[in-house]
């Protein structure tokens, strides 16, 4: 059952027709608007109301707003199947309110009918443009969302020229959270930078970015080949990361395959089992891991580390032409937030050391991509391993 946090007292209090939240990680800013939003479709005063809900992909949305919004709805005995229209994303109350959920890739709905309300979620990852035409055909209120990563044109063009409510969120306002998972957050407050945005919900800095210029595609073109699968064990406190990577065209193109907590190996062996068929690279920092893994007939092998390796292998990534499915929601948000960490006694100076938090995925895409670099002779592993095109088995 979802229950009342100071981060839900905090965002019903708001009033002014533009509302800002920012905040980090765990803050409960998008359920406690999620919260207001269903609360509102609710009341019989506002019979007929429209209630958009916009992220930036619908896979995003279906991850994230759309599961929120349904387990809120279910936990709290609201939800009735025959009121959802699953076909067109669109949930009507008895009141005759309704909540709609789009992305805002679809420049139809973007530019289409009016609303009421409008809640984009994470509008960093918006352009302005867009925010600004779904802005002018909402009557009433705009609720906007995102951790505070970098300025974005709500700091630059909306806050200094209009009137708004802006509100800053921490995992303190939400009484909610599991001590385990608070402690599993406060484990990384000596990364200062990432702990100022997803700690402290403060703004933070573009500069220090790992990765860059990665595009965004629909899907894995038919003529795309796969190479490998990278593999990032995780259990308690961090996910199981799975990528499939592709060759197409020149580049490379990465596919979100898993993302979870909790996997055993039989787990882990049980997906891999269930894909297309290509060799997987591992963390070779769990060799018992890999040694059951093949064991339940995965294909599988550890990758090869040493001194630089984690550098080497960046910087094989940055060499590359990359594209992301849009299907690969945490992979991307690892890529918007993986930074360098900064020198302690010249803050503004990145230093050649990847912050941790954001890197449980992107390690995957390192793994295998890197086992796809071609090795010079002395660069082979002591044993009886074959090269092939760009890389070895």
């Amino acid at each position: 059952m979802f229950v009342e946090t100071t981060a839900t007292k905090k965002i019903f209090d708001l009033r002014k027709r533009l509302r800002g939240v920012a905040g980090g990680t765990s803050a409960s800013k998008t359920i406690s608007i999620l919260l207001w939003c269903i609360q509102r479709a609710q009341r019989g005063k506002y019979k007929g109301e429209l209630i958009s809900i916009v992220s930036e992909t619908f896979p995003h949305l279906r991850k994230g707003a759309i599961r929120d919004f349904l387990n809120i709805m279910e936990q709290h005995g609201y939800y009735n199947e025959k009121n959802h229209d699953k076909t067109n994303h669109v949930y009507t109350f008895p009141t005759g309110n309704k909540i709609e959920f789009f992305s805002a890739d679809q420049s139809r709905k973007v530019r289409g009918p009016r609303r009421d309300i409008l809640f984009i979620n994470e509008a960093n990852n918006i352009p302005f443009e867009t925010f600004r035409q779904l802005d002018v055909r909402t009557k009433k209120i705009v609720w906007l969302d995102w951790n505070p990563v970098a300025e974005f044109w709500w700091y630059l063009e909306v806050a200094p020229n209009r009137e708004h409510d802006f509100l800053t969120l921490t995992y303190k306002d939400n009484e909610s959270m599991p001590k385990e998972e608070v402690d599993a957050l406060e484990v990384y407050k000596a990364n200062k930078q990432w702990w100022r945005v997803y700690g402290e919900g403060l703004l933070g800095e573009a500069e220090g970015r790992i990765y860059a210029g990665w595009n965004q595609v629909d899907e894995v073109p038919h003529e795309a080949r796969l190479e490998r699968y990278g593999l990032d064990f995780g259990y308690s406190n961090d996910p199981t990361g799975i990528v499939a990577v592709y060759y197409y065209n020149g580049g490379y193109i990465l596919d979100e395959i898993t993302y979870q907590k909790g996997l055993s190996n039989k787990q882990i062996a049980d997906i891999l089992n269930n894909v297309p068929k290509a060799l997987v690279v591992a963390d070779s920092a769990e060799p018992k891991s890999i040694d059951e893994l093949k064991l339940y007939g995965v294909n599988v092998l550890p990758a090869q580390k040493g001194q630089g390796s984690v550098l080497q292998g960046i910087q094989f990534v940055q060499q590359q032409r990359i594209s992301v499915t849009k299907t690969s929601t945490n992979l991307l948000k690892e890529y918007r937030n993986y930074l360098w960490e900064k020198d302690k006694k010249n803050p503004d100076r990145p230093v050649n050391v990847p912050s941790q938090g954001w890197d449980h995925i992107l390690d995957a895409v390192r793994y295998s991509m890197e086992s796809l670099r071609p090795y010079e002779i002395d660069e082979l592993p002591p044993d009886d391993t074959q090269m092939f095109r760009g890389g070895y088995y």
